[in-house]
């Protein structure tokens, strides 16, 4: 045995069984998160499986149906206006191909009849309210509601507005920043640094490259919510690609990389609390809960409650 080699085994093995051994008991060397809440059933866009997307209507049946957070994303009118509103431009929602920052808040237009849901390919969802709603008017009629709001472009005004709101209705503790993207996320901090975030998907990418080197029992985590998609959902419910190939490349790795029961314990025991959207059948239901997750985000709200009451949460498998 060469030199290298006798000293380098015994390291590489030494290191190996500490990775391991605070993979398992991360809080003897970190102190877990304490969250406000637990979001065992989310809704999605505010449940839009069962009312049109993002009304009052869909917010107050999730409400109903006792769900613990609210899903919402926003956008800025012309007059400065915070709108709850998936979509940029306006042609999906409401057949208007106009931006929602080129009309003030009153221009608005109603939402369609009814929409698709998507992540449930052709069903469509239906409503007696078509009205946008303000962000501000949503946090007056659900006052204690957790919600997570998600920011898509890095436009510092509707940043600032959303996170004044939170201060101003002092939601600071039970209001998650939510972006897909670094840079957004950065500037969102800034804004109001009191509020909890999301991963990003490159944060999420790095957490798993430290999960993989066996890094990760080392290293602070500032987040306290994973909120990820299912890999089981890609090729179902959920075509991230055009390319039929490539979303089932997309399903084969990510569900390789992403479902393991030690990487997402291991978060949850450092309270990083793992949400996994959009998931919209029971048998998803059952894949999220039995890989440890804290709880699923869904369009259909009444579904999840109906599971969560008749099976709760199974206890992840060892």
């Amino acid at each position: 045995m060469s030199p290298l080699l006798y000293y380098a085994l015994p390291a590489l093995s030494s290191y190996v069984m500490l990775s391991i051994f605070f993979l398992r008991r991360p809080r003897l060397l970190h102190t877990p998160w304490v969250s406000a809440f637990c979001p065992r059933l989310g809704a999605h866009r505010g449940g839009s499986g069962e009312r049109l997307e993002n009304t009052m209507e869909a917010m107050e049946n999730a409400v109903a149906q006792r769900a613990d957070l609210l899903e919402v994303d926003c956008q800025l009118t012309r007059d400065g206006v915070v709108v709850v509103s998936h979509d940029k431009n306006l042609s999906r929602q409401s057949g208007v191909n106009r931006d929602v920052g080129s009309l003030d808040f009153e221009e608005l237009p109603l939402y369609k009849e009814e929409l698709e849901v998507y992540f449930s390919p052709g069903r469509f969802a239906h409503g007696s309210d078509r009205h946008m709603v303000r962000l501000e008017d949503v946090f007056r009629r659900f006052p204690r509601m957790p919600m997570s709001v998600e920011v898509k472009e890095e436009n510092e005004e509707l940043i600032c507005k959303i996170a004044g709101l939170v201060r101003h209705y002092e939601r600071d503790e039970i209001t998650i920043w939510a972006s897909e993207k670094s840079s957004v996320m950065k500037k969102c901090k800034a804004a109001n640094p009191e509020m909890p975030t999301a991963f990003t998907i490159s944060r999420g990418f790095w957490v798993l490259l430290l999960y993989y080197l066996g890094l990760l029992p080392f290293i602070s985590i500032p987040e306290r919510f994973l909120i990820s998609f299912l890999p089981t959902i890609i090729n179902r419910t959920y075509f991230p690609f055009s390319c039929s190939g490539l979303n089932q490349l997309a399903a084969v790795v990510s569900k390789w990389l992403i479902m393991r029961k030690s990487l997402i314990q291991h978060l949850e025991q450092r309270g990083v609390q793992v949400v996994f959207w959009c998931l919209n059948e029971e048998s998803d239901f059952e894949v999220a809960f039995r890989l440890g997750a804290t709880g699923v985000i869904t369009d259909y709200p009444t579904a999840l409650r109906r599971y969560l009451d008749n099976h709760g949460p199974p206890a992840p498998a060892s």
